[in-house]
C-alpha cells in the first residue's frame, strides 16, 4: 500500500527537484518531506531519488513511481469525491450559448461533474434562440444565454457590453456599407447590429453568414468584416473597434441562467450556484 500523503509529497519533490521547494509548496517542514520520501522508498523497496546537498534527480524507478503516483492519486481523489460529494443522481440537461462556452464555462462544468459524479450532465451548445425553444419544449432543464437588459425571467449572472470587433488596425470608409459578419439565423447580436445601424442611417452588407461562433471569429480573423460580440469574451488577437470609426453604440446585454420550472430543483440550483460562483478566467486565447 502506498500512502496518498507520501505520494503527494513525492510528486511535489519530483516537480520542484527540491526538498525545500516541495516543503514550501505543501506547507510542511523539510524534515517531514524527507520522512515521507523515505517511507515511500521503504514501501516500494526501491530508491526513487538520487540526492546530495545541491541536487535532486529521479532514478528510473522514481520516474516510474511518478507516473503511478499520478494515476493512484487521480483514482483516490475521484473516490473521495464520489463518497463525500453530493448524493444527487439522475440527469441534468444543460444548454449554453456557443460564445458563452468559450471562456470559463468548461472549467466550471468539469469541477461540477467531479463534485457530482453520479449526476449525468448532458450539454447542448447552440444559439440562444434555439436554447429558448428547447427549454420551452421541456427538452432542457437550464440554459445559459444572452438577453436584452432587464427582460429575463431567470437569474442575471452579469451584465456585459456589446461591442464591434475586428482585426487590429481595421479601417472603415464612411462612404461604403459596413461589412457585417453575422449569424445566419436570428440572434441578439445580429438584431442589435441591424437596429443601431438603421437608426443612424448607416448602410451595411452581410459579408459572411455562419451558424456558430467559431465561424464568426474565423471570418473576423480573415478580415472579411466586423462583428458584434460581448466585450468580456473577445479573444486576444481581436480587438474592440475604437469610437473613432464612428460606429453606433450597441448597448448592454444580460448574461442569464433560465431554469425549466418542470426540472428537478436540486441539481439545477447546484449548477446555478456553481456558475454564479465560478472562477473569473482571462479572455480566451486565439484558436
Amino acid at each position: 500500500m502506498f500512502d496518498p500523503v507520501h505520494l503527494r509529497t513525492f510528486l511535489a519533490v519530483a516537480r520542484t527537484l527540491s526538498f525545500t521547494g516541495a516543503a514550501a509548496q505543501l506547507g510542511i517542514s523539510q524534515p517531514t518531506v524527507s520522512q515521507h520520501v523515505r517511507r515511500l522508498e521503504e514501501s516500494a523497496g526501491r530508491q526513487l531519488l538520487n540526492r546530495d546537498t545541491r541536487t535532486v534527480v529521479l532514478t528510473d524507478n522514481g520516474q516510474a513511481m511518478a507516473g503511478f503516483a499520478r494515476s493512484i492519486l487521480a483514482a483516490h481523489d475521484e473516490a473521495v469525491s464520489y463518497f463525500t460529494g453530493s448524493a444527487m443522481q439522475g440527469r441534468l440537461r444543460f444548454g449554453a450559448a456557443d460564445d458563452l462556452a468559450l471562456a470559463q464555462l468548461p472549467r466550471i462544468l468539469r469541477d461540477f461533474r467531479q463534485l457530482h459524479p453520479r449526476l449525468n450532465l448532458e450539454l447542448t451548445v447552440t444559439q440562444t434562440a434555439a436554447l429558448q425553444r428547447r427549454l420551452a419544449a421541456n427538452q432542457l432543464d437550464l440554459i445559459f444565454i444572452k438577453e436584452p437588459p432587464g427582460q429575463s425571467e431567470g437569474r442575471v449572472v452579469r451584465r456585459d457590453r456589446l461591442v464591434w470587433i475586428g482585426l487590429p488596425g481595421t479601417q472603415l470608409s464612411p462612404d461604403e456599407p459596413i461589412p457585417l459578419i453575422t449569424y445566419a439565423t436570428h440572434s441578439l447580436s445580429r438584431a442589435t447590429a441591424v437596429r443601431v445601424l438603421s437608426d443612424v442611417g448607416r448602410s451595411w452588407r452581410v459579408t459572411c453568414k455562419t451558424l456558430e461562433v467559431n465561424g464568426v471569429l474565423a471570418a473576423v480573423r480573415a478580415g472579411i468584416g466586423i462583428a458584434v460580440f460581448p466585450s468580456s469574451l473577445i479573444p486576444t488577437d481581436i480587438e474592440a473597434l475604437p469610437a473613432s470609426l464612428g460606429l453606433p453604440e450597441l448597448g448592454d446585454i444580460d448574461i442569464t441562467l433560465v431554469a425549466n420550472p418542470q426540472a428537478p430543483r436540486q441539481p439545477v440550483d447546484a449548477l446555478i450556484d456553481a456558475i454564479v460562483g465560478g472562477p473569473v478566467v482571462p479572455r480566451p486565447t486565439p484558436s
